[in-house]
């Protein structure tokens, strides 16, 4: 009778090792997960911090760097990758596929397309697929569109937006979109007149965007002319997935000068505004931790907060900012 006690007794305390080491193991994975929010009319749920891919990805220079960096972003509870062929001609798809061979199904995948002829995206984008390990890719952008003779070239008949449409009709991707990081004015034009399900924009407490002309781009010193006040209402209008960029401005509004601010202000800016996501580079692994822990406890900044700092940082730095990224494609 002892020997069978023991055994019961042994096989009950560890039915509850079991049951406690679950529940651990679930704290431990609620204890890595960010706040998510529904990205626009696709339905799909990301977290409000998103992993940018480009130049400071690049910057880890080695895959192995870099796949280190995309796994600590998932396993911080980052949700979604944002790159882009453009980012060192499929260097930054390449390391996201090496990610994306085993943990696909952990995130939303958003890659970008820079050519304007449609048969040229085209076949850049099929290599896209196959750097990225994926039969299908969440969403295209069009990559950073520059003004109304560049809007021209993308809504063309042969262009890349139709060639994007095709795309999304054969699953291929399961949405589209466009982004811009200098002209509200031609980003609000393009979504008015198109079929995008999301949108990426510059969003910033500096209030970024140009003047777009029939000649170009002209800078102001006015406020409203931010994507803000210009693109932002028409993307809400149109129930769109809208991605926030350049947030720290690269880095250029982060600090304690003249109208700079922490970058958790300038986060918390951006998130505040009714958007999705913010896309961030991270170009150390002290900022992905710094920045979802953040992240995780994120608590809407109150309006005359946020009039405030838009105030300061955009009355020292909206004109360099655009100057800065009048002709800038990264995130």
């Amino acid at each position: 009778m002892a020997d069978k006690y023991s055994r019961r007794e042994f096989l009950e305390k560890s039915a509850l090792a079991g049951l406690a080491a679950a529940a651990l193991g679930s704290e431990a994975k609620a204890a890595n997960t960010l706040p998510t929010r529904v990205l626009g009319k696709t339905g799909a749920r990301v977290s409000i911090l998103a992993l940018g891919c480009g130049s400071r990805l690049l910057a880890y220079k080695t895959e192995e760097a870099a796949v280190a960096t995309i796994n600590l972003a998932l396993d911080s509870g980052i949700t979604y990758l944002d790159t882009a062929y453009g980012y060192g001609e499929g260097k930054s798809e390449g390391w996201v596929g090496q990610v994306a061979k085993t943990r696909r199904k952990e995130f939303f995948l958003a890659t970008k397309i820079e050519p304007r002829d449609g048969a040229t995206a085209r076949r850049i984008l099929e290599g896209s697929l196959k750097r990225l390990h994926t039969d299908q890719i969440d969403l295209i952008h069009v990559h950073a569109l520059m003004g109304m003779d560049d809007l021209a070239k993308i809504e063309a008949k042969d262009g890349v937006l139709n060639a994007l449409y095709k795309m999304r009709e054969e699953k291929l991707t399961r949405f589209i979109g466009i982004t811009c990081h200098n002209d509200p004015a031609v980003l609000k034009t393009a979504l008015e007149r198109h079929d995008f399900d999301c949108t990426q924009m510059a969003l910033n407490a500096a209030l970024q965007g140009m003047v777009g002309t029939e000649h170009g781009m002209e800078l102001n010193p006015a406020f409203k002319t931010s994507f803000e006040h210009v693109a932002l209402p028409v993307a809400r209008r149109k129930k769109l997935g809208i991605l926030a960029m350049k947030v720290l401005g690269q880095e250029a509004l982060v600090g304690s000068g003249s109208g700079k601010s922490a970058a958790t202000k300038l986060l918390q800016y951006s998130l505040s505004l009714p958007v999705a996501a913010a896309v961030v580079g991270m170009p150390t692994h002290a900022m992905v931790r710094e920045n979802t822990e953040w992240a995780r406890n994120f608590t809407p900044m109150p309006a005359g907060e946020m009039r405030d700092l838009s105030n300061r940082v955009s009355a020292a730095h909206k004109m360099a900012l655009d100057l800065k990224f009048r002709d800038h494609v990264d995130c």
